[in-house]
């Protein structure tokens, strides 16, 4: 069983366990207490044998007879389940009232003299008797005769108090794997507490509050942090290399890029125009793809331990987006709440904010307004202008799964890419919708504790 929940299976195996054993102790206990009673019924009908041996006497004409039988009153109420029985060698035998017209069938053969013996028999309606049983010798006037002396109770007594026993046991029993099962309960809490701190930490890690798992964990949980940081950090080299490559391989094209567009303004100057055209469009595809990936390398190695203020970072750009042209003719409205931090990196999120908000320059007639917000685990920072907006069919292709950005058109080209390309590698991501009067540009990325 590969699925499931540990901490069931382990109460499931644990009450399971609990409960087969206490049963398997009722059962022993129920066992020694009957035994314990059978004992205590023989050694009651000893006394009663001792007392039906003192009680014979032989007759003048010689035959043995029970002058004094026992003093238990059962013996005189018929099937009253305690019997006493004496057979002699020279006449029939003599048996107690309760036996009423029946007799003990005796097991052959009789004991040895003197020496008690414990078998069973059936008695009277079918009824299993415990036996008590032993041969005298009685020497008198010369002549000697064996009595055979036996006393009988009936089993059911015993298994009646076995039974009233196990009644008053059961309760107990019950209340007992209650508290067992309870304390396994607790020792499989307690004992899956630090499972639970591993998965805090890894969540920690993932969101970006610690680097490592640690070692503050119990000796046998130890190893597997020490296998889950020893991965995170070997990811992390991997990252590290894998943006260097990228980074080199950017850089690489980046100058035969700038070649191939300047090669193609000397052939639009000769009036070879179609042609310059085509290579700067092949020329300037490639040069979006590598600013893509720019921008992706620099942001997926850094992305889970950073942290940035979208606040401070608005403050930033607008001065100085105030300065340029576009953004001295345009009135900005902030509303950005203190102390919001976002787990982007200052520099990524300042980029993507760069395009975002030069993109709403460009289009806006007359104001831009600025919100950046939390909702739940996220920081949503909206960024709306009053300017034409994107034709709704544009808009319906930009959310199509698969379509680059930046072949959108005209104000949805290579800034709003790289806006969005920083946005997914931090977690996040850029929706673009029609307001009342223009674009509104909603970045939503995960959001970190606020800081102390």
């Amino acid at each position: 069983m590969s699925g499931g929940s540990i901490r069931l299976r382990l109460l499931l195996a644990g009450a399971a366990a609990i409960l087969a054993a206490l049963a398997l102790a009722a059962v022993g206990l129920r066992v020694l207490f009957e035994r314990h009673v059978e004992r205590r019924a023989y050694a009651e009908m000893l006394v009663d044998l001792d007392q039906l041996a003192a009680g014979l006497s032989r007759a003048p004409d010689g035959s043995v007879t029970v002058t004094r039988p026992p003093s238990d009153p059962r013996f005189a109420r018929p099937l009253s389940g305690s019997y006493w029985q004496v057979e002699t060698d020279t006449g029939g035998p003599s048996r107690s009232r309760s036996l009423w017209d029946g007799a003990l069938d005796l097991p052959d053969p009789a004991p040895p003299p003197g020496t008690p013996r414990e078998d069973a028999l059936e008695g009277p309606g079918g009824a299993t008797l415990l036996l008590l049983e032993r041969t005298l010798t009685l020497a008198e006037g010369g002549g000697v005769s064996r009595v055979r002396t036996a006393v009988a109770l009936d089993r059911s007594e015993v298994r009646a108090a076995t039974r009233a026993f196990v009644g008053d046991l059961a309760p107990y029993v019950a209340l007992l794997a209650a508290m067992l099962i309870a304390a396994g309960a607790a020792q499989v809490a307690v004992g899956l507490r630090p499972l639970a701190k591993v998965g805090e930490r890894v969540a920690a890690v993932r969101s970006g509050e610690k680097s490592r798992l640690g070692a503050d964990f119990p000796r046998e949980i130890r190893p597997l942090a020490a296998e889950v940081d020893a991965l995170i950090a070997e990811r992390e080299e991997a990252l590290l290399r894998a943006r260097g490559r990228s980074a080199d391989l950017a850089h690489g094209l980046k100058s035969p890029l700038q070649a191939l567009i300047g090669e193609a303004d000397r052939l639009r100057a000769k009036g070879e125009r179609a042609e310059a055209e085509g290579i700067e469009e092949i020329a300037l595809a490639m040069q979006r793809h590598v600013d893509r990936e720019l921008a992706r390398a620099r942001v997926a190695s850094a992305a889970r331990l950073a942290l940035s203020e979208p606040a401070g970072v608005i403050d930033r750009l607008l001065a100085v987006l105030r300065r340029t042209p576009e953004g001295a003719r345009l009135g900005w409205r902030v509303d950005a709440l203190p102390g919001l931090r976002a787990r982007i990196d200052a520099d990524d999120l300042t980029e993507a904010l760069g395009a975002l908000l030069e993109n709403a320059a460009r289009h806006a007639r007359a104001a831009v307004e600025i919100r950046a917000s939390r909702a739940g685990g996220r920081v949503v920072i909206e960024i709306a202008d009053d300017g034409p907006g994107i034709p709704p069919e544009l808009l319906r292709t930009l959310r199509t799964r698969g379509v680059r950005l930046d072949l959108a058109g005209p104000g949805a080209g290579l800034g709003l890419s790289i806006a969005s390309e920083i946005a997914a590698a931090a977690g996040g991501a850029l929706a673009l919708e029609n307001g009342r009067q223009g674009l509104i540009a909603r970045l939503d990325l995960p959001a970190a504790p606020p800081s102390s």
